[in-house]
């Protein structure tokens, strides 16, 4: 099913076309003036110089052509040769009628294709913050837009867990441990060994020890070059297979993976694959070896680099560094052979990456180095999305009262509180059913306030703001959804039916012309809904989350408007109650689809 403007755009291109003008002319879009008309032409100004005519005239010309085809309402020529139009109230009516009956409301699917979304990035051993926001719930969004467009897609978290965090740890703990076994140079053997070393009988630590002993450890290390070297040299001694350090590493992992479960449950952001660094150690010493056998790695100052600038470069692009002079491994490394494990493992057709958009030119280089290398097929396309930051109301990071970085579950704490706060007054709920909706509206209010923002522009989170329920935020948008619910329930009820199988859509038809006539609350509403194929189109071609955002405000505030001037409860006349109820139902699916797109999901009733 072609989307709505497509179709338009075809009855137009259809009138061009036959008066002997190219038929691309006759794209339609939607109206920089809704006060005046739905849609317009501008086709008419551009064949004005390529064929040498008025753009008046040419208007005019298509103009003439259009009248009498029952698409059209109305078809207007404005100076200096603007083609205004309205659709009939009965094309767009009918036309929503086969989006709700078709599949996917409408949207055409693509060409399957296996894409890898890599949107985690989290670092294990510390916990989640709220700079690990943006890429968990952009990253959830843009999986589900590929999805629904087609494609089979696997989701990846790609943790860091093999840096030097991970030596920076594991030195603190010697230092505060040398006790223990792990750091006995014959461990596992010295296990045997009375007096050799001690065996902790517990836990080695919690994630709350973890978190005090990363930034301690990170500090010392920018102030003193020997615990830094030490910090390094055990790192490399980790990614070398010491034992004792895989085993402490390996308890820092089983410790972390669980908080992390739990918070991105929380957020309702899910992965299929929960591989890190390390998962990839087995490839790289095989790919370095072809790397510099086959000439693309060459040694610069004891390090391994490889040159990916190219003559036609407008700017610097420094070479990839794949292993230092004290033969550690890099992001680099690890991002090379990530690859060369997922086209081994999953063979995709496409990557997208979510990450800090200071994070930039490291893809450059990984891109280009891939590419030169030959390292994937020639089609794959590879994609990073560069995003911005979360500020607070000062333009800076956001952070917590006293100024320290905010963990994340503590900001969804934060924002289900408020929400709680504005729901407890409703005394028909009880406490755990307010709970419970409270957690559902305040992740809306938090992943819609995100949302909202182009993907790779810095915004300012105001939580107050975001947990409104006027305007436009998650809350509105929910609170609108439980009034078409609400609605839907009462005229049930009224009517000694149960459940949604009576609403059928084509009662649409029963309509009068008049309400759906220009520019009214039931054309306006049914035009929002016509534009949901084209809007999920784009979506998908741009990347772009905050465009399913918009189109859901816009849906929703489409409803309201509908909603104010109808008397839908009251309506007596059974054919137009049941009209009114087919389009509360496609409404509501649109709406759903759309939170659904965006990663959250609506209460029953608020």
């Amino acid at each position: 099913m072609n989307h709505f403007l497509e179709e338009i755009s075809s009855e137009v291109r259809g009138a061009f076309a036959v008066l002997g003008y190219r038929s691309e002319l006759g794209k339609v879009t939607v109206s920089n003036r809704l006060d005046l008309c739905e849609l317009q032409c501008n086709g008419a100004m551009a064949a004005a110089r390529e064929y040498q005519k008025p753009p008046l005239t040419i208007a005019a010309e298509v103009a003439e052509r259009l009248q009498g085809n029952s698409v059209f309402a109305a078809v207007e020529v404005v100076a200096p040769g603007f083609l205004n139009l309205d659709v009939s109230a009965r094309y767009v009516r009918d036309y929503v009628i086969r989006m709700g009956a078709a599949t996917k409301l409408g949207v055409k699917s693509v060409k399957p294709q296996k894409v890898i979304v890599d949107y985690g990035g989290a670092n294990v051993a510390k916990p989640l913050h709220v700079g690990h926001l943006r890429s968990a719930i952009i990253g959830e969004s843009i999986r589900r837009i590929i999805s629904y467009a087609g494609h089979d897609t696997v989701g990846d978290i790609h943790l860091g867990d093999w840096g030097l965090q991970m030596g920076l740890i594991i030195h603190e703990l010697k230092q505060r441990h040398p006790q223990w076994v792990y750091f006995d140079p014959l461990y596992p053997q010295s296990q045997d060994k009375a007096g050799s070393g001690e065996e902790p009988q517990e836990a080695l630590f919690t994630l709350a020890d973890l978190a005090e002993i990363y930034p301690l450890a990170s500090e010392k290390s920018k102030n003193d070059s020997d615990y830094r070297e030490q910090a390094q040299a055990a790192t490399h001694e980790l990614q070398s297979g010491h034992r004792g350090y895989r085993a402490i590493w390996q308890q820092i992992m089983e410790v972390s993976l669980t908080d992390l479960r739990r918070v991105y449950d929380g957020l309702d952001v899910s992965f299929d694959l929960w591989k890190g660094e390390s998962d990839v150690q087995e490839y790289i010493a095989d790919m370095i070896a072809g790397l510099i056998n086959d000439g693309f790695a060459k040694e610069s100052d004891g390090a391994l680099i490889i040159d990916v600038s190219t003559a036609t470069d407008s700017k610097e692009i420094p070479p990839c560094l794949i292993r230092k002079s004290d033969g550690a491994s890099l992001y680099m490394t690890t991002d090379l052979a990530t690859v060369l494990d997922r086209v081994k493992e999953i063979n995709p057709d496409a990557m997208v990456y979510i990450t800090d958009k200071r994070q930039n030119m490291h893809f450059e280089q990984l891109f280009r180095c891939i590419r030169k290398v030959g390292m994937v097929k020639p089609e794959m396309e590879l994609t990073h999305l560069g995003i911005g930051t979360m500020n607070g109301n000062d333009g800076k990071p956001f952070k917590t009262r006293d100024g320290g970085v905010m963990r994340l579950e503590e900001l969804v704490a934060e924002i289900n509180e408020k929400m709680y706060q504005r729901i407890i007054p409703n005394q028909t709920m009880s406490e755990e059913e307010a709970r419970e909706t409270a957690r559902v509206v305040g992740l809306a209010a938090l992943k819609y306030g995100d949302l909202s923002n182009q993907a790779g522009k810095d915004y300012v989170f105001d939580i107050d703001r975001f947990t409104s329920f006027e305007g436009d935020t998650g809350p509105y948008i929910l609170y609108t959804i439980v009034r078409i619910k609400s609605i839907m329930a009462k005229c049930a009820l009224a009517d000694g039916e149960a459940g949604e199988e009576r609403i059928i859509l084509s009662y649409l038809r029963y309509l009068d012309e008049e309400e759906a006539a220009v520019r009214t609350g039931a054309k306006t509403l049914l035009l929002a809904l016509a534009g949901f194929s084209a809007m999920v189109e784009a979506a998908y071609q741009e990347i772009a989350p905050h465009r399913v955002a918009a189109y859901t405000y816009q849906l929703a505030n489409a409803f309201n408007m509908f909603y104010h001037e109808t008397k839908i409860l009251t309506e007596s006349v059974n054919e137009k109650r049941r009209a009114y109820l087919a389009l509360l139902a496609i409404t509501k699916m649109v709406l759903e689809t759309c939170i659904d797109l965006l990663g959250f999901s609506a209460p029953e009733r608020m």
